[in-house]
């Protein structure tokens, strides 16, 4: 599995404030780090970035890559259409634009962006009536979105496909959902990629239970197809995992989703906590914040 890093995020109050003060110091040394980590893209979410954002975000790509040079692209992240303009135009290579609503008063205006500077493109399944409500309706929109970048210019190869992560905590049949879409995917639009916020799934559970999550579901999407995620760049489980040093929890994950799962009672306290987490996205038990413990 690919990642993306997820960490240089203006929610993060380091970050967030070297963001403000515009000191570069913090932004290169987060992208030296998950340069050392091993991301495959970076991700800079400026967020609104309403007041100055067409300065700050050519500032942060400057500096990024005047830090790492230009081996790992960047995904430019915020809703500010002028920011992301003004990272793309002075971005050193091929960069994603993260991302793009299905809503024709976005799309119309962000697909433009990516055939001007030949960019990748993240396709959110985020319509008119906001999350689709199943893999039906994200198909629908899949449609939608691909077919107006296609028409623009943008191949299916150039487009990552987000059919939206949701918290196991709030709306878990959603995750269900997103794998039956998975499946259906590469049928639907050949040679699209995909990814999706992978965290999402733990936003809201206990901080120490976050990890088992992402990485559990992300075992899960691979098997589906899922091309890459947006992920924490200092999960060492979830990296571990997602570059295929950890085979045994792929295996055994496999399996429960099989419905082929092992006797519990042989396995070790870190591969049942696994297997009590994929049961736990599968549905097969209901959700607490102590599904480890029972």
């Amino acid at each position: 599995m690919l990642l993306i890093g997820e960490n240089l995020n203006v929610i993060s109050r380091v970050i967030g404030k070297a963001f403000k003060e515009m000191d570069p110091g913090p932004i290169a040394q987060e992208a030296k780090l998950q340069q050392e980590k091993g991301m495959d893209w970076i991700d800079i979410n400026l967020g609104p970035a309403r007041k100055g954002g067409p300065e700050l975000m050519e500032f942060v790509v400057k500096t990024v890559q005047e830090e790492i040079g230009d081996s790992i692209p960047l995904c430019l992240d915020t809703s500010n259409i002028e920011a992301m303009e003004a990272g793309l135009a002075v971005h050193k290579g091929k960069a994603i634009i993260n991302s793009i609503m299905c809503r024709p008063e976005r799309y119309e205006k962000m697909i433009p962006l990516a055939v001007k500077y030949q960019a990748c493109m993240i396709a959110l399944m985020w319509g008119p009536d906001g999350l689709p409500r199943d893999e039906n309706e994200r198909g629908a929109l899949a449609a939608e979105l691909i077919y107006a970048a296609n028409e623009a210019g943008v191949p299916n190869e150039d487009i990552f496909v987000d059919g939206i992560v949701t918290p196991v905590n709030i709306q878990q049949p959603q995750l269900l959902s997103l794998l039956a879409f998975q499946e259906m995917l590469q049928d639907m639009f050949p040679g699209v990629k995909s990814t999706c916020g992978l965290s999402n799934i733990s936003n809201g559970p206990p901080e120490d239970l976050r990890s088992i999550l992402n990485t559990t579901y992300l075992v899960m999407l691979e098997r589906k197809g899922m091309y890459s995620c947006i992920a924490d760049a200092y999960d060492d489980a979830l990296i571990a995992v997602a570059g295929g040093e950890r085979s045994d929890i792929v295996d055994l994950i496999h399996k429960v989703m099989d419905e082929e799962g092992p006797d519990i009672g042989s396995l070790s306290k870190e591969l049942q906590d696994y297997v009590k987490t994929a049961k736990v996205i599968l549905g097969h038990s209901l959700y607490s914040d102590s599904w480890l413990e029972l």
